[in-house]
């Protein structure tokens, strides 16, 4: 005597960014487009991988330069899912394996680097997409971007550096001081030249003070005005 096994068939809506996977028994069945699907549900188990761009954020990494200084930097990867089978099956968790392999470019792109070169030229932190992708392509991985977010150096190196800035900028401000004195003084030199090869512009000028209202003007006895 055979008893008769009831299926209970249940619906499953996929969205156009989604993806999904249908597995019978434990065994991958086949991908579920964008729809309605109609599905086993005692026997079958669903997967839903969101096909989405999406951005991964790392954050700050305390990593040494080439000149054995320390340097803390945070990076972001911007990265999509291109096959929905892989991703879920390749990797126990695919994105905490793209996690490690963005913290191993970035370790090497620092080690490889001074802190002045990287300080100056933070494009040199964003050379590593190509080497990230290949590390996740078996995982149905696309890897579009991984760049620099944030440079934050120690506590001493920024304070060295903002005592370095304030050096600078009191010397500018010295060398002002320095231009604008010796300017005055070539003027006064002038016009001490000019009022000894012309002892006529001193008296010129000695009347204009005296006609001034509240002037004194104290004359040398020596001199004939």
């Amino acid at each position: 005597m055979f008893t008769k096994t009831m299926f209970t068939k249940t619906y499953a809506t996929v969205m156009d960014w989604q993806r999904t996977l249908l597995y019978r028994d434990g065994v991958l069945e086949r991908t579920l487009e964008p729809g309605r699907h109609r599905y086993d549900e005692k026997r079958c188990k669903l997967v839903t991988v969101d096909m989405r761009p999406r951005t991964l954020q790392v954050g700050g990494q305390e990593l040494l330069t080439s000149d054995g200084l320390s340097l803390r930097v945070s990076f972001a990867a911007d990265w999509a899912v291109t096959d929905p089978v892989a991703f879920t099956v390749a990797a126990q968790n695919a994105e905490v394996v793209l996690y490690g392999a963005v913290q191993e470019v970035a370790r090497d792109l620092v080690a490889a680097h001074t802190l002045d070169e990287l300080v100056a030229e933070r494009a040199l932190l964003g050379s590593g997409t190509a080497t990230v992708a290949a590390a996740v392509e078996r995982l149905g991985i696309r890897v579009d971007a991984v760049r620099a977010k944030d440079l934050m150096l120690p506590g001493e190196l920024r304070k060295a550096a903002l005592e370095t800035v304030l050096a600078r900028e009191r010397g500018r401000a010295e060398l002002e001081r320095a231009r604008a004195e010796a300017a005055a003084l070539r003027s006064l030199a002038n016009t001490a030249k000019l009022l000894t090869d012309n002892p006529v512009l001193l008296r010129l000028r000695t009347l204009q003070v005296a006609a001034s209202p509240g002037a004194k003007v104290v004359l040398d006895s020596r001199e004939n005005v």
